[in-house]
């Protein structure tokens, strides 16, 4: 029958966004702790016929079922939020496509005990699935900013609530992007230095990239077009140039975030999107 986990003898589920990440440690803590615990004595605390199904899941060759969480939480020793939490973890790392993953880590990001442990966590979540909060905070560039959500939220297009101005202002501050210079008192860009886990920041990452996806579309009827560059190029490649390509959008890149981040004087915030991807099947792949 399985113990629950003894105070401080081994790591928090509240701690991780990985749940792989969490059995391996929890594992390596119990070898430490018990000389005898294995992942046949595992499995045996859950009640598992594999002797190594703990394995093949910590390596990411087996998922977890509805019908083996319960089973994990047990040998885990977790309590009913442990339970929860972790339940939420399997959701959001096996979770079949992005909005099932948002559910999930809304979910988890919603946890007390989470936003205690990795409150930065939450927050970059939510700076980087929302369109605006980038917006704003390069706004804050302009010489004629103002910290005012009504104002704000009418610059932005498509305009945004002044409420929605408001909070992305307290996020922006509260992630030290926007900061108050002390001679004058006026918002200004900040470079701190943030990072998430990857399963959070590829999720992030991917909601910016099809909220700003939509931001294009939209623009084709709502932007004059002397006011914006939308062109599409459809060519077939080697892998050798597919790879050459993406190096050149690199370095596009780069050139550009270098001379419009030394323009003294911006006045309007801009979105540029590239986009490099297949569209048919490679010569090796079988119909």
């Amino acid at each position: 029958m399985a113990t629950r986990r003894p105070p401080g003898s081994g790591p928090l589920v509240f701690d991780f966004t990985d749940y792989r990440a969490y059995l391996r440690a929890h594992y390596e803590a119990e070898k430490k702790r018990r000389a005898g615990f294995s992942f046949r004595l595992f499995s045996r605390l859950a009640g598992l016929r594999s002797p190594n199904f703990l394995k093949l899941v910590i390596d990411g060759q087996r998922n977890l079922g509805d019908e083996s969480i319960p089973k994990f939480v047990k040998a885990l020793g977790l309590n009913a939020a442990e339970g929860a939490f972790f339940a939420d973890l399997v959701a959001f790392n096996q979770a079949p496509d992005a909005e099932q993953r948002n559910r999930a880590f809304e979910r988890i990001a919603g946890s007390r005990r989470f936003r205690a442990a990795r409150r930065i966590e939450g927050e970059l979540f939510a700076y980087l699935s929302c369109w605006y909060h980038p917006v704003i905070r390069e706004l804050a560039a302009r010489a004629d900013f103002r910290d005012e959500p009504k104002w704000i939220a009418a610059q932005l297009r498509p305009r945004i609530a002044p409420t929605e101005a408001a909070a992305s202002l307290k996020l922006l501050l509260s992630l030290g992007l926007l900061v108050r210079d002390a001679a004058t008192g006026r918002l200004q860009r900040a470079e701190p230095t943030l990072t998430t886990e990857h399963e959070v920041g590829s999720l992030a990452a991917g909601n910016f990239h099809r909220q700003m996806l939509e931001r294009a579309a939209a623009a084709i009827e709502t932007v004059p077009a002397h006011e914006r560059d939308l062109a599409a190029l459809t060519v077939c490649v080697s892998a050798r140039t597919v790879a050459a390509v993406k190096e050149r959008i690199h370095r596009l890149r780069e050139e550009l975030a270098e001379l419009c981040d030394g323009d003294p004087a911006g006045e309007r915030v801009y979105q540029l999107n590239l986009q490099w991807f297949p569209l048919s099947a490679g010569r090796e792949t079988k119909p």
